[in-house]
């Protein structure tokens, strides 16, 4: 046990964090795309994981062809809104329910993105392709800044969009569809346009993925599902602990990407404890169940007969203090 502490080096976590926090800033954004989906329409995307790749395989052939870095994003961003599309037409016009139409998606986003690339991988030579976003150490700080920017003005659109009437519209068919439709509202226009939105952004993410690390892979997309719920989750839990009924609609989104940032944050720790790489879905599903259980388990103690003994004990001690500051 000795000899394994001292085999792990403070320097080497510490060389590491910054990478850890580019890559959470980066798949914040495929976070963003995800809550979009999961909490804003209420709708279970399951395109996400399809649509990840899509991005990184459009952005990397486009690159390898010459395209400056700005159309490549964009061309990603237009990648994923197109897989939303289908998604949203799938459930909407052919009655397909909202999991198996995006399972339907992903499938076939599969073989899309293997013709795309010719071949299960594509690396790009990235001393030879102009790139805003890489993993090289000597531009990481350039990346760490330019994808905060990029978060800030994503979160910036989403709020803005949503606060609009169309966005009120979408929020409101999430919430409660059977009234969104008596209030003359066409839910299935709304459910499209929120699955081609999220799905939008989590391609942008897969686009800039792929500019960081310099390739792109058919199951890059992998899991994607799993880490961005991860991610709102656990934002969603440190938002309540931190913030509680201050809590608006910015910083929950904001938080998102926070829960990304930590998400890959805990993935470098446990790589620093050597941990074997291969663990990382089980270790992703244990952190994904403990911050689920926390808000429960949370509510069941105050609801439990000595939580209730506890409310009560201080309310009574609150209205004496204000009984005597009365006096």
């Amino acid at each position: 046990m000795a000899a394994y502490f001292s085999s792990l080096n403070p320097i080497a976590l510490w060389n590491a964090a910054p990478g850890g926090i580019a890559q959470g800033l980066i798949w914040g954004i495929m976070a963003l795309g995800v809550y979009t989906t999961f909490r804003v329409l209420n709708f279970a995307d399951m395109t996400v994981d399809g649509s990840f790749s899509l991005g990184g395989a459009v952005a990397v052939m486009l690159m390898l062809n010459g395209f400056d870095p700005s159309t490549v994003l964009f061309a990603s961003l237009g990648a994923g809104l197109l897989a939303g599309l289908i998604t949203g037409i799938l459930h909407t016009k052919l009655g397909i329910p909202d999991i198996l139409a995006g399972i339907l998606t992903q499938i076939s986003l599969y073989s899309i993105n293997l013709n795309l690339m010719g071949k299960a991988n594509q690396a790009v030579p990235i001393n030879s392709v102009r790139v805003f976003f890489t993993s090289n150490i000597r531009y990481l700080g350039q990346t760490l800044a330019l994808t905060l920017v990029v978060d800030i003005i994503i979160v910036s659109i989403i709020y803005w969009f949503l606060g609009t009437e169309l966005g009120s519209s979408i929020r409101a068919t999430g919430i409660n569809p059977n009234m969104s439709r008596a209030q003359g509202i066409d839910t299935n226009k709304m459910k499209i346009l929120a699955l081609m939105l999220g799905n939008g952004l989590v391609a942008l993410s897969g686009g800039i993925l792929s500019e960081y690390q310099g390739f792109a892979d058919v199951k890059m997309g992998q899991g994607s599902i799993v880490i961005g719920l991860a991610a709102v989750i656990i934002g969603e839990v440190l938002a309540e602990a931190l913030v509680g009924k201050r809590l608006n609609f910015v910083m929950r989104l904001s938080f998102t990407i926070i829960g990304a940032i930590i998400y890959y944050m805990v993935y470098v720790f446990v790589l620093w404890l050597k941990f074997p790489a291969d663990d990382m879905k089980l270790l992703t599903a244990i952190v994904v169940a403990a911050f689920l259980a926390v808000p429960y388990l949370k509510e069941k103690r105050i609801n439990s007969f000595s939580g209730l003994q506890k409310r009560n004990a201080k309310l009574q001690a609150e209205s004496l203090n204000n009984g005597k500051e009365a006096e």
